[in-house]
């Protein structure tokens, strides 16, 4: 239910972006064509991961991550593939070698996470030279009145509201360069590269 209907209305609504646009959106940015393996953190039931692993050069590997255990059951089951595999565990620490991935991304998380800064360290340092990494979280808008009632709501249900500058901030002092930000409603989607 939440996957097939609550997931999707509420994404669109907060970004007016459909879930496929979401998708092709995050294979554009992450350039999987030229890629093989891609970290999807966070993956939930593998709602990304597997349309993206179709994405990747042939014989590239997916690897959805979560610390959610009937996530990952459901993943296997709904989203389970070839192309993909499912490992689960702590994203503040994620279990592989620097430079491991192509791509690295995150859709829908990182705004839940207590520690959204170290999360995203650890995407930024299992991404290889020459790999993209795109996030999808919330945006806490410009406009004050509506910044003030979304931080405001996000912060009763336990959600993290991020300004524009954050993760575009956060990726250009870890060293990534291309940041790109485009933030529609309260949704913002933030890519980079790794020099290499």
């Amino acid at each position: 239910m939440y996957e097939r209907l609550w997931r999707p209305t509420s994404f669109y609504l907060a970004s007016g972006v459909t879930t496929g646009a979401e998708q092709r959106r995050a294979a554009a940015a992450l350039r999987l064509p030229q890629a093989r393996r891609l970290l999807d953190v966070a993956c939930g039931p593998g709602n990304f991961t597997r349309p993206l692993a179709e994405q990747l050069a042939d014989g590239g590997l997916a690897v959805g991550f979560d610390i959610s255990e009937p996530m990952l059951a459901r993943a296997v089951h709904d989203n389970g593939g070839p192309r993909t595999c499912y490992v689960r565990g702590d994203a503040r620490s994620l279990p592989f070698a620097d430079a491991t991935f192509d791509a690295v991304c995150c859709f829908g998380a990182l705004y839940l996470m207590p520690e959204p800064f170290g999360v995203a360290g650890e995407m930024v340092r299992v991404l290889g030279p020459g790999g993209r990494i795109a996030v999808l979280t919330s945006y806490a808008t410009e406009l004050a009145p509506v910044r003030y009632a979304l931080s405001g709501g996000a912060r009763l249900i336990g959600l993290t509201m991020f300004d524009r500058h954050a993760f575009v901030d956060f990726f250009s002092s870890a060293g990534l360069v291309d940041v790109e930000l485009q933030a529609q409603r309260a949704l913002q989607f933030v890519a980079a590269a790794k020099p290499g």
